[in-house]
């Protein structure tokens, strides 16, 4: 199934600090067909290296260039998402968009400045989840959606799931967050800081202003290397490395590379830097760090929140080997939807995938979330 990218430009988005940004396009897919009453859409939103790209083949991205690689041409979630599969596409409209601060097509660092003829770089906003979720409100009603049969999200994309069911609950039944938290907690901001840090000290970086001279590419594959080791389990990385990988040359001025490990971690953050763009994940990472869903909404307690939410139904899974978003952030998602008197269920996963698992193995959450979709809908 061959699909392509669509867009919606705007003239302006309010930020979370006050002002306004724009223009703003908003790079984004559609799968299946919107019913006569307009009951069946289904809300995806992606991961942080994530893209619009949801199911199929698609080629190529007007302005994305080069980083549209092999790597993003299939959809990241193909294998939970098309024609009889969990979320059938034969049944239901599908939506995903690029986040705003994006570079798959959505307005972001690497765009270019209608005031400066040039890229944004360092020039672009500071953005918040509760941004990213506000900007692609033009599109819902562009395309005429007043309310979603059900929003889904992990990781980053469950927290802005979270984020869009609870500051718009009249527009969403239910809810499927997976892998993911109600905010930052202490060791991602300092797993984030980390990898600010790796991209900042590059000397290539410029403040953000790289775009025409060399890039930031050792700061974003440590970036990368750093972040990599939460999204796999150990025992999954040593499943995928062996004797025989490919050896990665050195880069170093003393310590050479000696084991498959060592080979196996270089690769996945060099192999990152011909899709992604290092301005984007600095923005999303740093978004990341300052995510609180009771600062979004100005509101002190998660039972003030939830209460606006009665009228939803939760849907939460956790993965029990997760080192990115540890199992006790969902109960603590499980925990406030229940004291709020919000319907959920909770799911364990049992994986030994680590976090990743939400990507790669469709079978284990399938079965519920087919149940969550179809429950009362004809």
């Amino acid at each position: 199934m061959e699909v392509q990218t669509q867009f919606l430009t705007y003239e302006k988005l309010r930020l979370h600090d006050g002002s306004d940004f724009g223009p703003v396009t908003i790079a984004y897919e559609t799968y299946g067909k919107l019913n006569a009453d307009k009951s069946n859409a289904v809300l995806i939103f992606h991961a942080l290296s994530g893209s619009q790209h949801v199911c199929g083949f698609n080629p190529a991205v007007k302005g994305v260039g080069e980083r549209w690689n092999a790597e993003c041409q299939t959809g990241w979630w193909d294998g939970f998402v098309g024609p009889g599969k969990t979320i059938d596409t034969d049944r239901f409209f599908v939506v995903c968009a690029n986040y705003l601060g994006g570079c798959y097509g959505t307005t972001g660092p690497s765009s270019i400045s209608p005031e400066t003829g040039r890229e944004y770089g360092g020039d672009f906003p500071h953005i918040s989840f509760g941004d990213i979720v506000d900007s692609q409100q033009p599109l819902f009603e562009k395309l005429g959606i007043g309310k979603f049969h059900a929003a889904i999200g992990s990781s980053l994309g469950g927290m802005m799931v979270l984020n869009f069911a609870a500051r718009y609950p009249e527009k969403v039944n239910r809810v499927i967050p997976v892998a993911c938290g109600l905010q930052s907690t202490t060791l991602t901001r300092v797993h984030n800081l980390e990898q600010i840090l790796a991209i900042e000290n590059d000397p290539n970086f410029n403040n953000g202003h790289y775009y025409e001279g060399p890039r930031p590419l050792r700061g974003l594959a440590l970036a990368r290397m750093i972040s990599h080791k939460t999204f796999v389990s150990l025992h999954d990385m040593e499943e995928r490395m062996s004797d025989k990988c490919e050896q990665e040359q050195d880069e170093f001025s003393w310590y050479k590379i000696r084991t498959p490990l060592e080979s196996y971690i270089l690769h996945q953050g060099r192999k990152f830097l011909r899709r992604f763009d290092a301005n984007t994940y600095l923005y999303l990472v740093a978004a990341w760090s300052n995510c609180n869903l009771l600062t979004d909404c100005g509101l002190e307690k998660y039972t003030d929140v939830f209460a606006r939410c009665r009228d939803q139904e939760y849907l939460i899974f956790t993965i029990n080997s997760d080192v990115c978003f540890y199992p006790d952030e969902q109960e603590q998602i499980r925990d406030e939807l229940t004291g709020a008197g919000v319907k959920n269920r909770f799911i364990r996963i049992t994986s030994d995938k680590g976090h990743d698992s939400f990507l790669i193995e469709p079978d284990l959450y399938s079965a519920e979330i087919k149940n969550m979709l179809e429950k009362d809908f004809s």
